[in-house]
């Protein structure tokens, strides 16, 4: 009977896959999860809060690439345009707000005084990338991240954010001329760039991102208890209400309103603005340069970029996005090549920081799209607008840019918080110290690294591993 014939499944389902499909090579198929990888990297979280986000670290480039671009002639054009794409990549390969800052030791040496020009910055800038692309190949850098001990870390982070908050407080309370690096008497308390506007927006931020809560809204949705109509009407209009103010992007209002008072403060500033990008060539760099370079800039700065570009960047990483920790191998690779590529060509020297990376999410930034973001940004000014942009930024209250770089410098500070004993709070309180005082990560670090083997030796006890003087904290 028909009910108990075979059922012969139609001609097209005898055949194989589509022809497409079945000749997929191993190699498209890499291609499109490469793709699919970055896709989801990019993806905003939060529109609103992944663009206030993109404005948290801002309070270091800014002040940092317009000193430069004044006393040393950097191509500012060429700086935005390199560290846009710089970001743009970053943020596709890591998924999250992963910073691109100035290298700062190399920037003090260029601000120090005459003698340390556009060459000497570049050569700095090519070897210390070269040093760290060294050391991420060989896996140096992933066992200093795996003995370097977490108090260590934290006292270099400490430091850090205590440093930044410090010059904020700096930037709030003196005029500051970046053209001499150096403050001009104490700020006005009226006017464009004055302490009223600077303490205003610090109360703004604070009273729409409190004291770094998450922007999710979490306590707003706890279950509600059993509420009569006429209180669960002003509770739902109460809970909206903070939902609105949570939603706004405090660090993006801020930095459009510094833009408006820098046209204000010298409306003929647009007379100075020039389209298209500048011009754009291969520095030449002498012997003289490179040796320069390498014992004024790439010596200070690199034991810099190995603890606070790379193994304090991973550590907080790990801390603000659980389950997205990022390799030292990886972060030192890309700093480095970030600097033998761009430096050759007149960009400014960068790295990650961990400074940068706090103050972008402690504005709301989630994902790699957030810096992406930034660096589009970056990458149509430099375009558009190229080294003429310095007129504009010249004119931006300072007093802003420290309010925006305050919070960052206490986000990072904050990490350090997580110290359970008291001996760990020494090591890292006693690196943050030496660091601040002597103005030098690496003494902080030699110093921090010596107690912490003191302490480990005073407690050590016959028989146990001598690996115990160094993992016991990181286990």
């Amino acid at each position: 009977m028909e009910s108990q014939n075979p059922q012969i499944p139609p001609p097209h389902a005898l055949q194989g896959p589509p022809e497409s499909t079945a000749r997929r090579s191993p190699m498209s198929g890499f291609a499109a999860d490469i793709v699919d990888k970055v896709k989801t990297n990019l993806i905003f979280r939060s529109k609103w809060a992944e663009l206030n986000g993109a404005m948290g670290d801002l309070g270091t480039y800014i002040p940092i690439v317009l000193a430069l671009t004044l006393v040393d002639g950097l191509n500012l054009g060429t700086t935005l345009i390199f560290t846009g794409v710089y970001n743009i990549i970053t943020g596709a390969i890591y998924g999250v707000p992963m910073p691109v800052q100035p290298m700062k030791s190399i920037a003090a040496a260029a601000l120090a005084g005459p003698g340390f020009g556009v060459p000497e910055i570049m050569a700095a800038g090519i070897l210390t990338g070269g040093i760290l692309i060294v050391l991420g190949v060989t896996g140096l850098m992933k066992l200093a991240y795996k003995l370097i001990p977490l108090s260590v870390v934290r006292g270099i982070q400490l430091a850090q954010g205590l440093s930044f908050a410090l010059t904020a407080v700096k930037y709030v309370r003196k005029v500051q001329d970046f053209s001499k690096s150096k403050a001009k008497g104490d700020r006005q308390w009226l006017g464009l760039d004055g302490l009223v506007l600077a303490i205003v927006c610090f109360c703004f931020i604070v009273i729409i991102t409190g004291a770094g809560e998450e922007r999710s809204g979490e306590r707003d949705e706890e279950t509600d208890v059993d509420l009569g109509v006429d209180e669960e009407r002003p509770a739902k209009k109460r809970r909206n209400f903070r939902k609105i103010i949570l939603a706004f992007p405090s660090a993006f209002i801020i930095f459009v309103l510094g833009v408006v008072l820098a046209f204000i403060r010298k409306p003929n500033v647009v007379h100075d603005i020039k389209f298209g990008p500048s011009a754009m060539e291969v520095v030449s760099i002498s012997k003289h340069a490179w040796k320069e370079g390498f014992i004024k800039g790439t010596i200070p700065q690199l034991p810099l970029s190995i603890l606070n570009s790379v193994i304090a960047v991973c550590k907080l990483s790990s801390d603000l996005f659980p389950g997205r920790d990022f390799s030292a191998t990886s972060l030192s690779v890309t700093v480095g090549l970030m600097n033998v590529i761009g430096c050759w060509f007149g960009a400014m020297p960068s790295c990650h920081g961990a400074g940068g990376l706090a103050g972008q999410y402690k504005f709301g930034g989630r994902s790699g799209g957030c810096v992406a973001l930034l660096g589009t940004a970056k990458l149509i000014l430099g375009l558009v607008l190229g080294s003429s942009l310095v007129k504009i930024l010249n004119q931006f209250p300072v007093g802003v840019l420290g309010v925006l770089l305050l919070f960052a410098g206490i986000e990072l500070a904050m990490a350090s918080r997580d110290m359970n004993t008291k001996e760990e709070s020494f090591v890292m309180l006693l690196c943050t110290a030496v660091s601040l005082v002597g103005s030098s990560a690496a003494l902080g670090f030699v110093c921090g690294i010596a107690a912490h083997l003191l302490l480990r030796l005073r407690d050590y006890r016959k028989g146990q591993p001598l690996s115990t003087l160094w993992m016991h904290e990181n286990q």
